[in-house]
């Protein structure tokens, strides 16, 4: 930090379990650490820098799919829930990743996508075979309209019509993406057993948990009603963006399946947050993290947000005000989904500043928080060339598409040599201009660094038991100041934000026992935070 920093100690132990308030750290496998030299992250890779997220104080690591796939979208297409793709390794290799993190006491989260598989998994290679197989009903198949035309109006969030005509079946099948990850049929009793079936293999193997990737697109309205246009829309740049999604997504009994995930969680002791998204996104966190179903869940709040704003942080949290029915969120600035937040919401002159007053909020909001991968070093976003882009949607949407690529882009772990310590071969997508100046390397060796102020802000945030566990009360939300106030067992920390580039008055009311950037005693400066005592 860029004055003192003086912690107070926590006044008292709380009962609460791990993943309550804890800390998540989110690894990007195919750009982590490639242990062979192919350019591609690898299983070995994570394992030899855990210590790099044991040090920054983390509880647990939640790792991209690593599963069998042809990777049309990376992984995201899995072909084989039970296998490690041979391009991370293999699976003692994921035995030997979650014993060496265990050994640093670091839980081990991984993806699980329920709503689509590959086409090349078995299960859809049988079902696409005949109307009559045993597995002919495990996706989602309908005749065509008698014109010829699909069966309904549903879109693809990668473009296009949802739906793709197979001549095996003389039948089109559904799809929400891409065409090549067909859509499980969520509400067949002999998919869910299957799919709980790849919960407990993981569980049995060790993992303490899951992130479920776009949980809310695993049912689909059996009826197959169209969706209703969206009336006035902005410029959009897929068909996808001019519908309510009401009827290929978001139906009411995924949370009753939910609870069937989480009888089998609590038999293992496990965690598992979910990712949610669209218009009903926070209706549908809440459903899903009620009583008796998953622990947590995160939206893109943030995440797809321009802009960082009081108004933002205000809202969002008012869907998760403390309550018996709220459940418990989780929160993201970055993913391998999203655009860097320093290169979507900040000036590059402010960058440095901006990264720092950024940790320290997303450590003092209420919640469960994650970390992606180079956050922690203040990575930017990458400007991918065309003929460089590996992400399928970008490549579809071109130019009018944000690349995902961007911000999955190799960690440098160290400023020389051509590869940054990330590879000894040539990188799947390349680096930043700049990320040499902010690898880990450098940034090891520089007290002041964003990577050390993140480690103290962990740190910190750990010692707090108002900022780990506490409600969360907004006090001023206005134009760019931010201040609220945490809450628990008879403490009260007060915590105010300038999230704009001029000093703005905020007299201060407690002891400071953190801060970045230029405060006094009544006037946070350009980007400046306080954390006080009451």
């Amino acid at each position: 930090m860029q004055r003192a920093e003086s912690l107070i100690m926590p006044q008292s132990r709380s009962t609460l379990p791990w993943w309550q308030g804890a800390t998540i750290y989110q690894i990007y496998p195919r750009s982590f650490c490639d242990s062979n030299g192919d350019g591609i992250g690898d299983l070995p890779g994570i394992t030899a820098k855990l210590d790099h997220v044991a040090g920054l104080g983390a509880d647990a690591v939640w790792i991209s799919p690593f599963f069998t796939s042809p990777m049309r979208d990376f992984g995201y297409d899995v072909a084989d829930y039970r296998s490690v793709d041979p391009i991370f390794g293999s699976n003692e290799d994921l035995d030997a990743l979650i014993a060496r993190a265990h050994g640093l006491g670091l839980k081990v989260l991984i993806d699980l996508v329920f709503a689509h598989t590959s086409d090349e998994h078995p299960w859809f290679r049988e079902s696409r075979s005949s109307r009559t197989n045993a597995k002919a009903d495990w996706y989602v198949w309908a005749d065509p309209k008698p014109d010829g035309s699909p069966p309904s109006n549903w879109q693809s969030v990668f473009g296009g019509p949802s739906w793709t005509w197979d001549a095996r079946r003389e039948q089109y099948y559904h799809h929400n993406f891409l065409k090549e990850q067909p859509q499980l049929n969520g509400h067949h009793p002999a998919v869910q057993d299957a799919l709980l079936e790849i919960v407990r293999y993981w569980l049995e193997r060790g993992v303490d948990g899951f992130r479920f990737d776009a949980i809310n697109f695993m049912m689909h309205d059996p009826a197959l009603t169209d969706n209703p246009p969206v009336k006035d829309p902005a410029k959009r740049t897929r068909p996808f963006d001019l519908q309510h999604h009401l009827n290929n997504q978001s139906q009411p009994e995924i949370a009753q399946f939910l609870e069937r995930v989480r009888t089998l969680l609590d038999d293992y002791g496990a965690f598992a947050v979910a990712e949610v998204g669209g218009e009903q996104a926070f209706r549908e966190m809440h459903d899903y993290t009620a009583d008796g179903r998953l622990h947590s869940a995160y939206g893109f709040d943030y995440l797809y947000a321009d802009r960082l704003t009081p108004a933002l942080v205000a809202q969002s949290a008012a869907h998760w005000a403390a309550s018996e029915v709220a459940g418990w969120p989780s929160w993201a600035f970055e993913n391998h989904d999203a655009p860097r937040a320093v290169s979507r919401w900040v000036a590059p002159e402010h960058r440095a500043q901006f990264a720092r007053m950024k940790v320290l909020l997303l450590a003092a909001l209420r919640g469960t928080i994650i970390l992606f991968q180079g956050e922690e070093l203040g990575l930017t976003q990458v400007d991918v060339p065309f003929e460089q882009l590996q992400d399928p949607e970008a490549i579809a949407n071109w130019p009018q598409t944000l690349s995902r690529d961007g911000v999955r882009t190799p960690m440098p772990w160290l400023a020389s040599d051509e590869g940054h310590g990330f590879t000894r071969g040539k990188p799947w997508l390349p680096f930043g201009p700049d990320h040499a100046g902010l690898s880990v390397e450098t940034q090891i060796e520089d007290p002041a660094s964003l990577l050390h102020f993140t480690k103290r802000t962990i740190a910190f945030r750990n010692s707090q038991p108002a900022l780990r566990w506490g409600d969360l009360r907004i006090v001023t939300a206005e134009e760019t100041l931010l201040v609220f106030d945490r809450s628990f067992e008879g403490q009260t920390i007060r915590c105010r934000f300038n999230l704009g580039d001029h000093p703005v008055r905020s007299p201060a009311e407690g002891r400071r026992i953190s801060e970045t950037g230029d405060v006094s005693a009544d006037t946070l400066g350009a980007y400046a935070a306080s954390i006080e005592v009451l």
